[in-house]
């Protein structure tokens, strides 16, 4: 068994996933494979994702079963998604092999790099895509393991020359503390996961923790409102009013959101965001802020962001005709539907907001109801899923019903997930969107295909 101080990337030959089709376990998966290993892996459920991984050479199966493990692995990497009485996870440990979560090897992999380590309860993975798309299209090459598909790399991994890489830092589970990054961004640290830290002060704290793991002379960049213990000369804020690095004059132009950008001396003025909310020119605000940093060419971070190309299942739109428009996001927290709402409101001004929305977790769903139902107030219509429980047993009384009760609103209706595809067949609304980070996206094609019939 290796410690993750002794572990040597190069000695490595044949790496084993239990739960490679993640989003992080299958950028990590992919990195291991372009760089000449032998990659395997279990998942629970074939899905685009994984098939996209078989393509790529990848060796994956989809039973729990410690015969399908091959004989020759030096490494073993998992998610904490998976139960302990997964029956590959016992037999290896039964086997004496060392089991690594994601995190840890991430960690170790950003030991060879200058790290840009995005962090923050909203905003990580359109932020750490929206830099790496600006840095590359600027000349600086960077790595990057994304928590998304990106559009442009048609990917969540992309492999760099430059000694620059970008990664999505993760509050869950305290994962971001294996990092020790040249530039930390801070996006936001509002209450979440409070399965994992009890109380809204912890995440706080273990913010602070993050933060002090910055390379000694390291920079930290934060949202302006942030209250962040780390050294202020190596501070630079970001956000509209008061913040140093600034965005304003902010406006909907012609189907886009168009801003100005302001940073010392730089300047970059009407830039075209090809992605939508006032939420997301924060976001690149931030990008662009690193940008500067690294002496990235302003127009052509400017023009890169008029190209960006999206990101799978943030504010993206899925379809459109003359008569509805059909937006699918992951926003699962209160805060993160409100700014995807918002989005679609600014930019459909004047038409009814239809959301759907599948609640991801019992325990963000107790400990967020009253909000989730000031959130969803905002939508014209709202249709209710029932809880996705991913890791979770029921908690009594936290249903989605009960949420559907607090919603302040007439048209409102809890369906399943057949009963919506026969609802959307009649639905004849404007704009809809599709919410929740659980399989909610499965609807997704579905939903498409019968607003294209219904056209």
């Amino acid at each position: 068994m290796k410690n993750i101080d002794t572990l040597n990337l190069n000695d490595i030959r044949s790496v084993y996933f239990i739960g490679i089709g993640g989003i992080g376990m299958s950028a990590l998966a992919r990195f291991f494979n372009q760089n000449g290993k032998q990659v395997h892996g279990y998942d629970k459920v074939a899905t685009p994702l994984t098939k996209k991984l078989v393509e790529e050479g990848l060796k994956i199966h989809f039973e729990d079963n410690p015969d399908l493990i091959p004989m020759d692995i030096d490494l073993v990497i998992y998610t904490p998604a998976i139960p302990d009485d997964h029956l590959e996870k016992k037999w290896l440990l039964q086997q004496g092999f060392k089991l690594y979560k994601r995190a840890e090897i991430l960690g170790l992999i950003s030991r060879s790099y200058k790290t840009i380590a995005v962090a923050g309860t909203h905003g990580k993975t359109t932020t750490s895509t929206l830099t790496t798309h600006i840095l590359r299209k600027s000349g600086i090459d960077c790595t990057a393991f994304l928590g998304g598909i990106s559009n442009d790399i048609n990917g969540n991994y992309v492999l760099g020359e430059s000694d620059w890489l970008v990664v999505e830092a993760d509050e869950f589970d305290r994962s971001f503390l294996h990092l020790n990054p040249s530039i930390s961004v801070v996006l936001s640290m509002d209450a979440d996961h409070l399965d994992i830290y009890g109380a809204h002060n912890e995440l706080k704290s273990t913010f602070n923790e993050f933060v002090n793991q910055t390379d000694s002379e390291g920079i930290l960049i934060r949202r302006n409102d942030l209250e962040l213990e780390f050294d202020q000369e190596r501070t630079i804020s970001f956000g509209e009013k008061g913040a140093e690095a600034r965005y304003e004059n902010v406006r909907v132009l012609d189907g886009s959101f168009v801003f100005d950008y302001v940073f010392e001396e730089v300047r970059i003025e009407n830039i075209r965001l090809a992605i939508a909310g006032r939420h997301n020119i924060e976001n690149a605000c931030a990008a662009l802020t690193v940008g500067i940093l690294l002496n990235a060419n302003p127009q052509k971070m400017k023009q890169a962001l008029g190209e960006f190309k999206g990101i799978y299942r943030r504010f993206e739109a899925i379809y459109q005709n003359d008569s509805v428009v059909y937006i699918d996001d992951y926003a699962h927290h209160p805060t993160e539907l409100k700014a995807a709402i918002s989005a679609a409101r600014e930019l459909y001004e004047g038409k009814k907001v239809a959301g759907i929305f599948q609640p991801h977790l019992f325990s963000r769903t107790r400990d967020f109801m009253d909000e989730f139902a000031a959130a969803l107030k905002m939508l014209d219509e709202v249709i209710l899923l029932d809880i996705y429980p991913a890791r979770e047993k029921p908690i009594e009384g936290i249903t989605s019903q009960a949420l559907l009760d607090k919603i302040d609103i007439e048209n409102k209706k809890l369906f399943s997930k057949d009963e919506l595809l026969d609802f959307m067949k009649i639905w004849n609304g404007e704009v809809l969107m599709s919410l929740g980070a659980g399989d909610i996206d499965q609807l997704v094609v579905p939903i498409k295909n019968i607003l294209k019939e219904n056209k």
